[in-house]
């Protein structure tokens, strides 16, 4: 099973220098790589010996296993990525993956905040705590730009371009976008770096990063996750909400608002436009609402 190992060890190196993939993303793709080599032991087959019924089994025992619909769909991409790579540096002459049918899933629509909600917990913000400041910049930063949040904790001094009010967003696969940055938004985060982050002890490596915690280091993902949690608790929202329902507002707003579709789909960086006509359907249930509130027809009596 050596080649096994090898050649995995070959395609994460793939993903990170040729694909330019984000740490996270590489390592669900190695972990999917790594059920179906876990699989593949009780055969004693290498990994360029897989057929294509080896791949329905291994499909199989997923569904067997109670897995979702979408975690089927996920292992079997990173799949289909593994013998794509495979046959790129011809190991294999046919790529067993290429007929595999991914599993159909219901789109479900994402959880959205309204303007008012987004207001309530950026007021639930105690400023009076040292890191009160940073918290609201947070916030205003991930609904006006529509960040993700790892985009979020990576944003550096470098990227802040406010005299011509645009920010440098580094997404997925190192791409670059400039998104349109707010005046509210300069300001909060003018504030937090006069009041609170210029008179820290920074941590080497950590100088031009935007965010940091109290130790002068960037944020991680789960503590900006913990903030929202906590802010949440406190407004008593009901919403199950996360740093990507700020994404997922600033989107849904704008397409309520009347933006164009492929301008959305520039400032939140996706590759394709099927991702982004998600909030177009979340636009047709906020008319559908609108239209049963509003239309005399359905007033009642």
């Amino acid at each position: 099973m050596s080649t096994w190992n090898r050649y995995i060890k070959d395609f994460v190196s793939y993903l990170k220098i040729e694909k330019g993939l984000a740490e996270n993303s590489i390592f669900a793709y190695q972990n999917d790589v790594d059920k179906l080599f876990q699989y593949s032991i009780s055969s004693k087959k290498n990994a360029e010996d897989v057929t294509y019924d080896d791949l329905k089994d291994f499909i199989a025992t997923l569904y067997d296993l109670g897995l979702s619909a979408r975690t089927q769909a996920r292992i079997i991409s990173g799949i289909k990525q593994f013998y794509g790579f495979l046959l790129l540096e011809n190991v294999v002459k046919i790529d067993p993956s290429e007929l595999l049918e991914q599993p159909k899933i219901g789109r479900k629509l994402p959880e959205v905040l309204t303007i008012e909600e987004i207001d309530a917990l950026i007021a639930a913000v105690d400023v009076t705590k040292t890191e009160g400041h940073r918290n609201r910049a947070i916030l205003e930063t991930l609904y006006s730009c529509g960040m993700r949040v790892s985009e979020l904790i990576n944003l550096r001094f470098s990227d802040l371009y406010f005299d011509e009010g645009f920010v440098r967003v580094i997404g997925k696969g190192n791409k670059e976008r400039l998104v349109p940055v707010s005046p509210q938004v300069q300001k909060e985060i003018q504030i937090y770096n006069d009041h609170i982050r210029r008179h820290q002890d920074i941590k080497k490596g950590n100088e031009n990063v935007v965010f940091l915690n109290r130790r002068g280091s960037q944020l991680t993902r789960v503590m900006i996750f913990t903030i929202i949690k906590q802010l949440a608790e406190s407004i008593d929202l009901k919403k199950n909400i996360s740093p990507h329902t700020f994404r997922h507002s600033f989107a849904t707003h704008l397409i309520e608002g009347g933006a164009n579709l492929r301008a959305i789909q520039e400032m939140l960086g996706h590759e394709s436009i099927t991702t982004t006509e998600i909030y177009t359907h979340l636009d047709q249930r906020f008319l559908r609402d609108a239209i049963l509130s509003f239309h005399p027809r359905n007033a009642s009596n």
